[in-house]
């Protein structure tokens, strides 16, 4: 299934190829509680996404280790996607960005992220 969405302001937006959204993921590390988003239950390759982001408004947050890879929109601020630690060059993507899909209707896990050493 082919999936769309944006940053708020659309400056960056993406699609991928994935099942359907049914379920999501948060994190309780110390930036995933801040930023209280619910990523997609699934990654995705660096081949089944496609990024496109104008005047340069993709900005990436990195920390720590410097293998997880925070995405935003540097105009509007929004949190897109990230590229994650555990499966580097695999994205999670922030489903109150999907076009279509409800993030408030989608039950979610919770990861212990806190927990990883980074």
């Amino acid at each position: 299934m082919l999936h769309t969405g944006s940053c708020h302001c659309g400056a960056l937006s993406f699609e991928f190829e994935a099942p359907p959204v049914t379920e999501g993921l948060r994190c309780n590390c110390s930036i995933c509680a801040r930023k209280g988003a619910t990523m997609t239950g699934f990654s995705v390759s660096s081949e089944q996404i496609r990024i496109k982001a104008k005047d340069g408004a993709l900005s990436t947050y990195t920390f720590g280790s410097g293998v997880a890879k925070h995405h935003f929109c540097n105009k509007c601020g929004i949190y897109t996607f990230h590229q994650t630690l555990r499966q580097p060059g695999y994205y999670r993507i922030n489903i109150g960005c999907i076009d279509g899909v409800d993030s408030s209707s989608i039950p979610f896990e919770v990861f212990n992220g806190a927990a990883i050493k980074s």
